[in-house]
């Protein structure tokens, strides 16, 4: 299986349970800090297109930069390439942990998701 890379935020409690399962599972990943190195636009439109989700689930809403930037009402506007260029612009945007492997792409931490996908 190739690397799955997990971006993660260190001071995120959802992100930290992520990576505990995916360490207590012996899955191995490459740690990447979504701040400061966020998905550029093609890895976001490919990990979007891999996880077969709705691109608005790639948003973390109950962050402040999606509040600040006012995006509840914003969104349903937007294009998708309007939508992926402002993920990669703010890594604070993107809803985590964002797992991606080479089949599998999962957003959010959902032990049963976590079962399915990287075990």
């Amino acid at each position: 299986m190739s690397e799955i890379k997990a971006y993660v935020y260190n001071k995120c409690g959802t992100c930290r349970k992520a990576k505990k399962w995916l360490d207590e599972n012996g899955v191995p990943y490459q740690e990447i800090p979504i701040v400061d190195r966020p998905p550029t636009v093609e890895e976001l439109r490919t990990y979007w297109q891999r996880s077969g989700l709705d691109l608005k689930k790639f948003f973390n809403t109950s962050g402040q930069s999606y509040r600040e930037l006012g995006l509840k009402d914003k969104l349903g506007k937007m294009s998708e390439e309007e939508m992926l260029a402002l993920l990669a612009s703010d890594g604070k945007l993107i809803k985590r942990p964002l797992i991606a492997g080479s089949e599998h792409v999962t957003v959010g931490f959902k032990e049963e998701d976590m079962e399915k996908n990287w075990k």
